[in-house]
């Protein structure tokens, strides 16, 4: 149960899939992420991305690997999305009611800041795994970094930032950029 968007689910959804349970590494993790972002249902797209990656490694129907990951991002998908819509469908009267009441600002302005909290929570994480790629919890900073990922965030940045260039712009660029560091073996291999 979670206040927020898909990033302030993403972070629960990194602690068990790939800290508690093992179904996904965390460059697979990331790779999600990039996946979920090149569609306008992000959550959905990384939940069921985890969901095969973790029914294929764990073999959860044997030799058949196709159709464990299927099932996977079937059953990730399902029950990410039924509790919500539970929710929804349940309390949609009684949050309408709720709109005018002042005594709920104070809580609403808490969760929302917790939410925030989450969210930067999840961009350091992406942001430690892609620029320290070979990093592991017992040493956060080792294999070096990848200061080709660098350079490309902080480009990114300044065109976005700064220069006030169109998202689609930068991430098309970024990703082209990526694909030629990936290409000639300028990123840390993942």
């Amino acid at each position: 149960l979670t206040f927020g968007g898909a990033y302030a689910v993403l972070p629960y959804v990194i602690e068990g899939a790939v800290h508690t349970h093992g179904w996904a590494t965390a460059p697979q993790m990331i790779d999600g992420l990039a996946l979920g972002e090149t569609t306008p249902g992000p959550l959905i797209m990384i939940v069921a991305f985890v969901g095969f990656v973790g029914g294929w490694t764990k073999q959860a129907l044997g030799g058949d690997l196709a159709a464990a990951g299927a099932v996977g991002a079937a059953v990730a998908t399902f029950f990410t999305f039924l509790p919500s819509f539970l929710f929804i469908l349940a309390g949609a009267p009684w949050v309408e009611r709720t709109r005018g009441m002042p005594r709920l600002n104070a809580p609403l302005t808490a969760i929302t800041a917790a939410v925030v909290g989450v969210i930067v929570n999840l961009a350091i994480y992406f942001a430690w795994n892609v620029f320290w790629p070979h990093a592991m919890a017992g040493a956060p900073f080792g294999g070096g970094i990848d200061w080709g990922n660098v350079a490309i965030a902080l480009v990114a940045t300044v065109a976005l930032v700064w220069r006030g260039v169109g998202i689609i712009p930068v991430i098309a660029a970024a990703g082209v950029a990526g694909l030629v560091l990936g290409l000639f073996g300028l990123q840390g291999a993942r």
